[in-house]
């Protein structure tokens, strides 16, 4: 929401684009925006209108488009004062290529466009407004947002945190609780708020069900009859493929003889569409580390904790097993999350390394001139020798340790406890 009150106020305003998987909120999001910030909200979405194309194949005159998009709202649509928001646009390459024009001829108008398959989109048409849009992703609720709502002073005390002391138990033991539910419903919003409103643990794991189906309902739709058994296979081999000891990511896994080649075409798409993150293997920490990626090799994670518990079959009894939820398929489900977490701080992309079976680190995040090594473990136990050998070979300004443990900070070593992972940037900041 201050990215968009920001971008409303800029004086190099462009129409915004906003990307995002389905279900993560982005209708919800743009109808608030708009009415908070502005004094109407003009509404059209080309999945719920079909007939919206036809007026955007018409012409590409912007006043054309304006008169008849403002007879369809019922109100004259203002600069400065209505949002537009065009919902859907991936159904309407025309729509979409119209920003440009809107951009040139109509500065003073806001209009933001949505798409939940942008991805897919953008990376098939051959034509789009190149540098006539602003962009903004959207991504689950973080733990610290799901935390905003469920218990307002914890969240406001991590908010208020400017120091690396240890987490006293009045604090500590509630934020363990907290975010053991946050890692059941994850950081879909509709799953998330029927778990916090309602205390719906079953209407919670029953609107991800939704969700999933949903997104395989989408495989079939939105693509080619070839690629959907391979799409599907591929998707459903990831849990299995967190659930190793080495988490590289096998063809072989999805099922005998699989190769890379017949599966790049399915991996391209659920990149594309959000649903998945691509962390490649990085041969050498320096910099820029995309010079050192190892493209044969890589790790895949999904959108969200909570899709993956339901994609992993792993039951609700979990929650109530201990730290069963943090350590089941080898801590796949926390490490899902703290990437989850820095993909929603960082625009770096990360990578991760290994060393001849003698070490590997889940996570290198470039931050400023540094290469920062980064281990997760899923409970207590952190005994590890991987960051010590990486320690070893590349001396690095500070390693970082996420685990179940309270602050701590050695010899360059932080460790971060798990549920504080969203202000990572902070404790870097101060560790340095």
């Amino acid at each position: 929401m201050p990215y968009l009150a920001e971008w409303k106020e800029s004086p190099l305003r462009k129409p915004l684009l906003l990307k995002g998987a389905r279900q993560v909120g982005k209708t919800s999001l743009l109808k608030n925006f708009g009415a908070t910030h502005f004094t109407d909200v003009a509404y059209f979405n080309f999945e719920e209108s079909p007939d919206l194309k036809q007026l955007f194949e018409q012409s590409k005159d912007v006043k054309f488009l304006l008169q008849n998009l403002s007879l369809l709202h019922g109100k004259t649509i203002l600069p400065q004062e209505t949002l537009l928001i065009l919902d859907e646009i991936q159904v309407c390459n025309t729509a979409l290529n119209s920003l440009k024009y809107f951009c040139e001829n109509a500065p003073e108008y806001a209009i933001v466009a949505a798409g939940s398959l942008l991805g897919i989109t953008l990376g098939k048409e051959t034509t789009f407004p190149v540098g006539k849009v602003d962009f903004m992703t959207l991504m689950p609720l973080t733990f610290l947002e799901f935390l905003g709502q469920a218990a307002p002073s914890l969240g406001q005390y991590i908010e208020d945190k400017a120091d690396l002391t240890p987490v006293p138990d009045i604090f500590l033991n509630p934020l363990k609780h907290w975010f053991k539910l946050y890692l059941t419903s994850g950081g879909m919003p509709e799953a998330a708020w029927l778990l916090v409103a309602f205390q719906e643990l079953v209407k919670s794991e029953q609107s991800l069900k939704n969700v999933l189906n949903g997104y395989e309902m989408d495989f079939a739709k939105h693509a080619s009859f070839k690629e959907l058994p391979r799409i599907h296979h591929l998707w459903h081999s990831i849990p299995s493929q967190l659930a190793k000891e080495n988490k590289k990511f096998l063809y072989q896994a999805i099922k005998s003889g699989a190769r890379a080649r017949e599966y790049e075409e399915a991996l391209w798409w659920l990149v594309q569409a959000g649903l998945v993150y691509k962390i490649p293997l990085c041969k050498a920490p320096r910099l820029p580390l995309s010079s050192y990626d190892d493209l044969s090799a890589f790790k895949l994670y999904i959108l969200d904790v909570g899709l993956l518990r339901i994609l992993s079959q792993l039951h609700l009894h979990a929650f109530q097993e201990g730290n069963r939820l943090f350590v089941e398929f080898k801590g796949a489900i926390t490490e899902n999350y703290i990437l989850q977490s820095l993909k929603a701080q960082f625009s770096q992309d990360l990578r991760y390394w290994t060393s001849n079976g003698k070490a590997e680190i889940d996570f290198l995040l470039p931050f400023e001139n540094y290469i920062l090594p980064i281990e997760v473990k899923a409970d207590e136990n952190i005994k590890s020798k991987s960051l010590f050998y990486y320690n070893e070979l590349y001396r690095p300004p500070l390693r970082i340790r996420y685990s179940l443990r309270n602050f701590s900070y050695k010899e360059g070593l932080l460790n971060i406890p798990l549920f504080m992972a969203d202000h990572t940037e902070k404790w870097i900041k101060l560790g340095l």
